[in-house]
């Protein structure tokens, strides 16, 4: 078994790698990558061995290979389609983000339950009524889907969006999520975050405070 964490850290190996790529560097050492991440050579190590050998003797990690590696890893060396349910302030802000098709995803429909703005555009995109996500999730074989919808109505998205079919779900809804075992949940809370960040910076406040005294 992979754990979570183990796995969640090769997006992160995945981001600086490319970084370095566009910078035409060829190799990098585990301790290299490690120390830019805040990991250690041996987390480094032990994280990539989860998946086998990547590395060369003498060499380190070929940047490109270890790019190809991670992204068949990821499952992102080929395109996924996406749909995003929910075009309110939030829906409409992850439209603007032109990241997802260099990412290998291809967004390819928005649903909203609003009257209001079903049949208007975004972009490139008409919102669809939410009514209708169902059969295009079956029909086009969908299986991601980002939600971004209002708490109170998360859960009844999700059952509906499980039920036609998605596999995977970015939930931005601030609210904890019931899925089946068999359907991948990650949820973004912002405000949550933000939570630790404060936490964070007064927690090293008060033991300077500490110290000073």
């Amino acid at each position: 078994m992979i754990p979570n964490p183990a796995a969640r850290r090769l997006s992160f190996y995945l981001r600086q790698l490319e970084l370095y790529q566009k910078k035409g560097r060829r190799t990098i050492s585990s301790k290299q990558l490690g120390v830019v991440l805040g990991y250690t050579d041996a987390q480094v190590r032990k994280d990539f061995a989860y998946f086998g050998q990547f590395g060369h003797p003498g060499v380190g990690y070929r940047v490109d290979d270890l790019i190809l590696r991670i992204r068949q890893i990821l499952g992102t060396d080929k395109k996924w389609d996406v749909i995003l349910f929910g075009a309110g302030n939030l829906g409409r802000a992850l439209l603007a983000y032109g990241g997802f098709d260099a990412k290998g995803f291809r967004l390819v429909a928005v649903f909203d339950s609003d009257p209001d703005k079903v049949g208007t555009m975004v972009g490139d995109y008409q919102i669809r009524p939410a009514t209708s996500a169902s059969l295009f999730i079956q029909e086009n074989n969908v299986r991601l889907a980002v939600l971004a919808v209002p708490a109170e109505v998360a859960q009844d998205a999700t059952d509906d969006l499980v039920s036609a079919g998605i596999e995977g779900l970015l939930n931005f809804a601030p609210v904890a999520l019931i899925v089946p075992g068999n359907v991948a949940l990650t949820s973004v809370d912002l405000a949550v975050q933000l939570e630790q960040l404060s936490f964070q910076v007064g927690f090293a406040e008060s033991a300077r405070r500490r110290q000073l005294r």
